[in-house]
């Protein structure tokens, strides 16, 4: 019986053993790390351990301290989380090395456990607070000594400082003994948003640090400018006397500036005359004035502050790309990421030595009639050929980009234009007018918007087709920096109507089409295509009509081609009839000279008088020559009229032999009147009809050789002459004025007869 008991007895402490051991039921660890420590010097005394694993029962902690003169201090915590105890107590200075010892015991239903005995003094465990009240001042308001003062606890004999400007990350560190709460800086900047904290420690071996202050936040006085401004300049010519000056200046650096700029100060004076021609004050970074184009000029820029001013930047205004030698080579411009392009270029080769710095500047391009954009530079030695610009860089923007050579007042500059990012435009040109010039098309169009260009525009391009037709358009590309805005297309069919639309490309691609312009050339003659082949044929005509042999056979091909009445030969008058019978007729029968007389001819207007022979039988006719003051039919004038009666006879009717005489007679009469008018006479007064003239004198300037003569010998004198069987044949000679005409030299003891005038038709001859 006894004996099953026991065995009942030992199943049940197994099974319990078991059950504690899965629920990890287990005797509290030893507490490790116990350390005690009292912030400031009326602080309490508080001890922090490690617990070790869970016991999973209620255990009890107990912390003990034992101080000399058998003090103890005893404190216990209930809880399964129990790591750290505050005795309430305070250790004084009283004794700063007397020895303390503390224990921690931790104690459950399956047993207990103690740590190591931890011992220190009064100066191990205080930690000082952390110093207060702090601030600072500088001397006469200058940087060059500034006063850090606090407050600290009475035992503090260490301290520690550290200080920054606001803008760095790192920390200056200063440590000091026996500072007594105050501490001298002499290495602040001036006018410099500073950071400052101090901790305090007991001893210098032993104890702790106290925490770091609170931040002291503080700006330190300003100083006189030290740095010099960056100044850079553009000129534009406004006519032939003036140009415009545009300076632009960066803002200086904190450290360069120190203090707060107030405003800038500008000079302008002429080297020339050394006196300073213009003062000016600005807050702006820049500054624009007019100047005469003769003349150098020398402009200088400074800052200033509440304490003074920095050391003038001296500019010499000169052309900015006035020597080509110095411009630089292969100037190029890269994306490098959104904000960013990387620029570079070649030294100007010769040149090169000479560069003393370069400068690369660039701005967005100048919208017309807005605000010029602002000008961004910066500046890179003569070693650098590539600088990476960033300042004001914005994705989808064309930037205009110059790099400038320097070298004394001397600057060479070539240009480029660059962006960050692109993309196809948004739209594309907008076509505003259509114009026709000497047979071409001249298309002008409005730029695209800045904002809906999306990066550098590299060229354009312009479709034209027939209006109504399917077939592919033709495409024209035009260089974007050739033609920014017009553009004239050649080779057009005159009186065709074309359909015309635009587009823009960027280095990511092309724009959509813009608006559709309709157009006809009006089909002007274009002159230029008739001449060329003109002078060509003239060319050739000259080179054929050069050879001899050519001409000869075209001369003979126009013989062969003129008029028949040209190519008969006129018959000789001293050979006719009415020669032969002139002395016989001119006995039997004078015309009356009252008959005779006309108007004094107008030397203005001369008379033309035709002489026409007759070659076959016809009545003698005699007409009157032509005058433009001639009266109407009926009518008397000065001098004689003929009625139409007496002077026309019908062909059909022949008068008896006595008119045929009279008639003559009247014919040799009028040789003779018109003959015996001599360079003196007067009009209205004739000659005699019995005097007789020399052979060789003719009409002056107021007479005319005769004309209108057409006669046919009498009916009584038979015709031998086989010429005068042909044809009627009209000659009209025109008979000019006697002053264009020589005297004939014959003997004076003679009469003018027909027999001695000969009439040919060699002039006439082609």
């Amino acid at each position: 019986m006894a004996h099953t008991v026991g065995g009942c007895s030992l199943a049940l402490i197994f099974i319990i053993v078991l059950l504690l051991v899965k629920a990890n039921i287990v005797v509290p660890e030893q507490p490790q790390n116990l350390s005690c420590i009292q912030k400031g010097e009326r602080g309490t005394v508080t001890c922090t351990w490690d617990r070790g694993r869970d016991t999973h029962l209620y255990t009890a902690y107990t912390l003990q301290l034992n101080g000399p003169k058998n003090l103890t201090w005893q404190k216990q915590c209930n809880g399964h989380y129990c790591d750290q105890l505050d005795l309430g107590v305070s250790l004084t200075p009283e004794m700063p090395e007397s020895s303390y010892t503390a224990k921690v015991t931790a104690n459950n239903s399956l047993g207990s456990a103690s740590s190591f005995p931890s011992t220190f003094t009064f100066l191990d465990i205080v930690r000082p607070l952390p110093p207060w009240d702090i601030r600072i001042k500088c001397v006469n308001a200058s940087v060059s000594r500034c006063i850090l003062r606090w407050s600290d606890e009475r035992l503090v004999l260490l301290n520690r400082l550290r200080y920054r400007p606001n803008s760095s990350g790192s920390w200056e560190m200063v440590s000091t003994t026996n500072a007594k709460g105050r501490h001298d800086l002499l290495d602040l900047k001036p006018f410099t948003e500073y950071e400052f904290q101090i901790s305090s420690k007991l001893h210098l071996y032993k104890g702790s640090w106290s925490d770091w202050s609170e931040s002291l936040r503080t700006q330190t006085p300003e100083e006189e400018p030290t740095g010099t401004l960056d100044v850079w300049y553009m000129k534009q010519h406004i006519d032939y006397s003036r140009q415009q000056i545009s300076l632009f200046w960066k803002n200086m650096t904190v450290s360069e500036a120190q203090g707060k700029i107030l405003h800038y100060h500008v000079t302008l004076q002429e080297v020339a005359g050394g006196k300073v021609t213009l003062q000016n004050i600005t807050e702006h970074t820049s500054w624009t004035w007019v100047i005469p184009r003769t003349g150098n000029w020398v402009v200088t820029v400074s800052a200033a502050n509440s304490k003074g001013s920095s050391p003038p930047t001296r500019i010499n205004i000169t052309d900015l790309c006035g020597a080509g030698l110095l411009a630089p080579r292969q100037v190029s411009a890269n994306s490098k990421g959104v904000d960013n392009i990387m620029v570079t270029w070649e030294p100007p080769g010769k040149a090169a030595p000479a560069v003393q710095e370069y400068v690369v500047e660039w701005r967005e391009p100048h919208p017309r009639g807005g605000t010029q954009p602002p000008l961004n530079w910066l500046r890179s030695t003569p070693l650098n050929v590539s600088a990476l610009i960033s300042e004001n860089i914005k994705p989808y923007s064309c930037y205009e980009i110059s790099v400038c050579a320097l070298s004394g007042d001397q600057r060479g500059c070539s240009s480029i234009r660059g962006d960050s990012k692109h993309k196809p435009p948004r739209s594309g040109p907008h076509i505003n007018a259509i114009s026709e010039e000497k047979g071409s098309m001249i298309i002008s169009w409005n730029e695209i918007p800045v904002q809906e260009q999306m990066g550098c525009l590299l060229h354009y391009r312009i479709y034209w087709k027939e209006q109504d037709s399917n077939s592919q358009p033709q495409v024209c590309e035009i260089p974007y920096r050739v033609s920014p805005n017009s553009y004239s297309i050649d080779n057009l069919q005159p009186r065709v109507t074309y359909v015309l639309w635009m587009t823009a490309l960027t280095a990511a691609g092309e724009s959509p089409p813009g608006n559709e312009r309709e157009f006809c050339l009006q089909g002007k003659a274009n002159w230029s295509v008739f001449v060329a082949p003109s002078i060509c044929v003239a060319v050739i005509i000259v080179g054929i009509f050069s050879m001899r042999c050519f001409r000869q056979k075209v001369f003979v091909l126009l013989l062969a081609l003129r008029p028949q009445w040209c190519s008969k030969e006129i018959p000789d008058p001293a050979n006719s009839t009415w020669a032969k019978k002139y002395p016989i007729v001119e006995e039997k029968q004078q015309l009356p000279l009252d008959r005779l007389l006309t108007d004094r001819p107008n030397p203005e207007e001369p008379e033309t008088l035709v002489i026409t022979e007759v070659l076959h039988q016809v009545t003698p006719l005699f007409r009157h020559p032509y005058h433009t003051n001639w009266p109407d039919k009926g009518q008397g004038v000065q001098g004689h009229y003929t009625s139409e009666e007496d002077t026309r006879y019908s062909a059909s009717s022949l008068p008896p032999s006595k008119a045929l005489i009279a008639e003559t007679g009247q014919l040799v009469d009028l040789y003779k009147m018109l003959g015996s008018r001599g360079p003196d006479s007067k009009p209205g007064h004739l000659a005699s009809p019995l005097t007789v003239l020399p052979v060789d004198y003719l009409p002056t300037h107021e007479g005319y050789l005769p004309s209108n003569i057409e006669y046919l010998p009498s009916h009584e004198v038979p015709i031998t002459d086989p010429m005068e069987e042909l044809e009627p044949q009209h000659i009209s000679l025109s008979i000019f004025p006697s002053s264009s005409l020589h005297p004939l030299t014959f003997s004076c003891d003679k009469k003018l007869t027909l027999d001695r005038l000969k009439m040919g038709c060699s002039s006439l001859m082609l």
